[in-house]
């Protein structure tokens, strides 16, 4: 495109371009091309039109070619574009949602996109559009597992109580175990995270020994106690008991949320707790993990401390857990749980009945 025109403006136009540039209400593109016709009326190069313009060279001669052929008001339209695609039919749409919700045909467990858009005849941009519209995730898949306890209610009630609502002069202990801590160390060095490149770590590695970790979280500061021992019987959890009673202040209640592991029941364990008044067990239902709090503290150091750790022995492992308590304890805050047990009763009814 170049310069085909000569601008020529007379008095009326000139008029309305300069009442359209003195319009705070117009639209920038509009006082743009006003600005364009004006400079070009003044015989300035196309070059020093763009420039005081603020546009590029091809937008002044386009819009040049414009006031010769239409005048102002040619100006302030823009032509239209042509028609884009068609958007899908109807009962396209449902045919695809009909079809995710669905079994998918032969031995694959999910539709994939292209799968899907091999099978209506769409692109996979389309069933992607449909699919995120929708809120239909194919890809995804939670897992849930349905406690039989006889006593569910009960329980949920009494643990959730006790977060919530916790009695005086009491502490509210979540305790239990993280076993089978592998001390691994890579078979090569990584290399370290930078600008466009993700740190890197041999997939392969050397285990070195592992730990169990007891620990047992206050719900009412945050605070950690925990232990790494060799093992996870009765012995140790008995020992981290011992701990824990040396670190609860006398004369406070200890209301101790524990899991269903055959540990915490050992005869041992319940001759322990009779010499200890002060202390109360509450357990969890079965296949209900989840309501002890201290899983989300382990699942924190795994993400952060574990997974992607190297350690080249068992006791360098247990310094790094010991380490990530004691900076935890620094910053800890109260744990809060917010749903209460009717709600979480509500929404474990709406779950498919149990087939035991």
């Amino acid at each position: 495109m170049a310069q085909t025109v000569n601008v020529i403006v007379g008095s009326e136009d000139r008029a309305r371009l300069a009442e359209i540039i003195g319009d705070r209400n117009r639209p920038l593109k509009h006082t743009q091309r006003a600005n364009i016709i004006l400079l070009s009326a003044k015989r300035l190069p196309v070059l020093e039109v763009a420039r005081r313009a603020g546009v590029s060279r091809p937008a002044v001669w386009r819009w040049q070619r414009r006031y010769a052929e239409q005048g102002v008001d040619g100006l302030l339209r823009d032509k239209t574009r042509k028609p884009g695609r068609a958007p899908l039919a109807t009962a396209t749409v449902a045919k695809v949602l009909a079809l995710t919700c669905a079994e998918p045909p032969g031995a694959v467990t999910h539709w994939t996109g292209r799968a899907m858009a091999k099978k209506v005849g769409i692109s996979l941009s389309a069933v992607q559009r449909i699919w995120q519209a929708n809120r239909l995730q194919p890809h995804r898949l939670r897992t849930f597992k349905r406690s039989t306890d006889p006593a569910l209610a009960s329980k949920v009630e009494d643990i959730v109580g006790l977060y919530m609502d916790p009695p005086c002069h009491a502490v509210v202990l979540s305790i239990d175990e993280k076993s089978q801590i592998q001390a691994l160390d890579r078979t090569q060095p990584g290399l370290p995270l930078k600008p466009g490149k993700c740190g890197t770590m041999t997939h392969d590695y050397k285990r070195n020994g592992t730990t169990t970790l007891f620990a047992a979280m206050n719900t009412l500061d945050g605070t950690v106690v925990g232990r790494c021992m060799p093992r996870h019987t009765h012995q140790e959890f008995v020992r981290f008991l011992n701990a824990v009673e040396r670190a609860v202040p006398a004369g406070k209640v200890i209301h101790a949320i524990v899991d269903n592991y055959a540990t915490h029941k050992h005869p041992k364990v319940q001759q322990w707790l009779a010499d200890h008044p002060r202390w109360v067990f509450h357990f969890t239902p079965t296949s209900a993990s989840w309501l002890n709090a201290v899983e989300g503290f382990f699942s924190a150091i795994t993400r952060r401390r574990i997974r992607r750790g190297v350690f080249k022995s068992v006791p360098d492992l247990q310094d790094a857990i010991t380490r990530y308590i004691r900076d935890h304890n620094k910053a800890a805050r109260p744990f809060a749980w917010t749903k209460s047990a009717d709600i979480i009763l509500g929404k474990l009814a709406r779950l498919p009945a149990s087939s035991v």
